[in-house]
């Protein structure tokens, strides 16, 4: 069974119909017992950075998906969700993140367009049982924003939009797409399908 953290700011249908269409069983949930008896967890997210951990902290959901973290089963962010999982935001003001990667989300800067909205393709920077089997592709992206983290180690694919940007991380059982994989087409399919697997090995 595979968690969608329910904490008022998801796109929590389409996640849990494509984890279904993956042949999984999704529970979208915000109860803590149900989160971390689950196999995986996925922590969607739209909206606000600071709303978000605003809704993860008052709920007491910021220190269930700290210990789900901390149990060694794999954990997905999505768009959002990816970027709560680093140490900070510079989204309307400084706000403290989950800290599970060492890093931080800062505006797009430039004379481009923002946000940055659409098809990008994927390039792969380090080798990962998310990755495995995998052929580079696009995937699609709708964000102002985009995370900048620490350790090189912790990125795993990068895409284009006038500089390198980050678009998925891992490090150990914590994983993170800043694009959504439910609406990237077959690549994005096969990421989720990928993370899905590994929940299944453990």
């Amino acid at each position: 069974m595979i968690a969608i953290i329910d904490y008022g700011m998801g796109n929590l249908h389409s996640v849990s119909k494509a984890v279904e269409r993956l042949g999984y069983e999704a529970l979208v949930t915000s109860k803590e017992e149900e989160i971390l008896a689950a196999e995986g967890a996925i922590l969607p997210g739209v909206g606000a950075f600071g709303d978000a951990m605003h809704f993860l902290n008052e709920t007491g959901l910021a220190g269930t998906v700290e210990r789900y973290a901390a149990s060694g089963k794999p954990l997905l962010g999505i768009c959002l969700g990816m970027q709560l999982l680093f140490t900070s935001s510079e989204e309307h003001g400084d706000h403290k993140g989950l800290n599970l990667l060492p890093g931080r989300v800062v505006r797009f800067q430039g004379s481009f367009k923002v946000p940055h909205m659409g098809w990008n393709k994927l390039e792969f920077r380090q080798s990962s049982l998310l990755l495995e089997g995998l052929e580079e592709g696009h995937a699609y992206f709708v964000h102002s924003y985009h995370a900048l983290p620490e350790r090189d180690s912790d990125l795993l694919a990068v895409t284009d939009y006038n500089h390198p940007v980050t678009a998925i991380v891992g490090r150990d059982n914590v994983y993170g797409m800043q694009f959504h994989p439910e609406k990237s087409g077959p690549l994005g399919m096969q990421l989720l399908g990928s993370f899905l697997k590994l929940c299944e090995k453990r």
